[in-house]
């Protein structure tokens, strides 16, 4: 068993962000993701399908040459292979990402 809070336990980064994994079991990964205001964005195109929740802040997104804004509770799913940017974030937004591989 494990147990932990997704809310405490971490600090803001003063630039770009942080990953911590949470869960790792076979084809599964559970990340943490807090994001400084300070980012320099970065294109990602992953092998893997990719569920992330914003649960704190908001963040603008760029996915598949779409703008997406993303407020507190949101939810996005990135089917493998979807390019993909986080153009901006507020200062300690806090993501949780499901991978599937």
């Amino acid at each position: 068993m494990q147990t932990g809070n997704l809310f405490t336990g971490f600090s803001t980064p003063r630039k770009g962000e942080t990953f911590e994994t949470l869960l790792s079991r076979r084809n599964l990964v559970i990340e943490r993701i807090v994001s400084s205001a300070e980012l320099s964005p970065q294109k990602y195109q992953q092998v893997q399908d990719e569920w992330v929740a914003l649960l704190k802040g908001t963040a603008i997104l760029e996915v598949d040459g779409k703008t997406i804004e993303l407020n507190t509770g949101d939810y996005l799913f990135l089917p493998a292979n979807t390019p993909h940017t986080v153009k901006w974030t507020s200062h300690g937004a806090l993501w949780l990402a499901v991978h599937v591989y």
